[in-house]
């Protein structure tokens, strides 16, 4: 039990990523204090209302990334805070209104209130690998990827990549605000995420998996990356509890093909018919290197990509997405 007697905030806690961490936080000993934008909305929180330990040491407060200091009443008296509330969506038709906003001015609200209570020992932040991949030049081949890496906004403004320039503007502006107030913050960039489902409702990411099996290829894309939702919440928490531990920590999976995810997905699940919509010549995407070494000293192993496809199957079948 690392975090007995710990108490730590989640924002954004009925999120993908978000509930594993509160999952690992309980099974860890912590006591979770856990925001959601409706804790009345059972939809959204039964799901981390009935994990192990929840009864005892979760309970919920309501804030909204927009408000400021409505973080406040859930943040006091915590040592640390993992700030994953960000909405993620590719396509919108307002951009600074569904993404940017919330994602920058979230980010400096929970900072904001953090470097205020005195408590708070570090905090840590959600960005993305889409804060890392965006740049002038294409990364080729040879590129490897490491957390140097930084996308560049203006780049993500011309090809209306809204997305990676929401997480890009809040990881500069968490970046300034740590700097200049002195908060002990490590930040976290996960590529696509996937793995079994703690909310009901489909994700993002997982949802990329939902269309490959139905015969699209959502990005149009000949390469993928994934990584697994229980390694990510895993190093989350080993940010928290590995004083060492600074900067930022790149999480992504090995590059496939979507082939070699038909494939593995064919042999996993046979009556599981793949469409295959469109042929590879067709596809663009980009191949790289990323290179783990910095999260693997936080003591994190990462799932097999087979384990992982075969759990998000089993997952979105229980949970009726497939």
């Amino acid at each position: 039990m690392n975090g007995g007697g710990k108490v730590v905030c989640v924002t954004g806690a009925s999120g993908y990523i978000a509930s594993w961490i509160v999952k690992l936080l309980l099974i860890r000993g912590y006591t979770v204090r856990a925001t959601v934008r409706d804790p009345s909305d059972t939809k959204k929180t039964e799901h981390l209302l009935a994990l192990d330990g929840a009864k005892e040491r979760l309970k919920l407060f309501k804030a909204d990334l927009l408000e400021e200091c409505s973080f406040e009443q859930a943040i006091e008296g915590c040592d640390a805070i993992f700030h994953t509330a960000s909405p993620v969506k590719f396509i919108v038709t307002d951009p600074q209104t569904e993404l940017i906003d919330p994602a920058v001015k979230g980010t400096i609200n929970v900072l904001n209130t953090c470097k205020k209570v005195s408590s708070v020992k570090r905090v840590i932040v959600t960005s993305s690998m889409a804060a890392v991949l965006v740049h002038r030049f294409p990364l080729g081949p040879s590129d490897v990827v490491d957390e140097t890496f930084f996308s560049d906004p203006s780049v993500c403004m011309e090809s209306k990549y809204w997305y990676p320039l929401s997480k890009t503007l809040a990881e500069d502006a968490a970046w300034q605000l740590a700097k200049d107030n002195g908060i002990d913050m490590v930040v976290m960039n996960p590529g696509f995420t996937i793995g079994p489902l703690l909310q009901p409702t489909l994700n993002f990411s997982v949802g990329i998996i939902v269309d490959m099996v139905n015969g699209t290829n959502p990005f149009n894309s000949r390469y993928y990356r994934f990584v697994d939702v229980r390694d990510v919440a895993f190093a989350h928490v080993k940010a928290l509890e590995t004083p060492l531990a600074n900067g930022r920590y790149i999480l992504d999976g090995p590059s496939m093909t979507m082939n070699d995810i038909r494939e593995i997905i064919h042999e996993l699940f046979p009556e599981l018919c793949l469409a295959n919509t469109i042929g590879e010549d067709e596809m663009g995407g980009m191949i790289y290197k990323v290179c783990l070494e910095k999260v693997k000293n936080l003591g994190v192993e990462f799932t097999p990509m087979k384990s992982s496809l075969r759990d998000t199957i089993i997952s979105l079948k229980e949970k009726c997405h497939l």
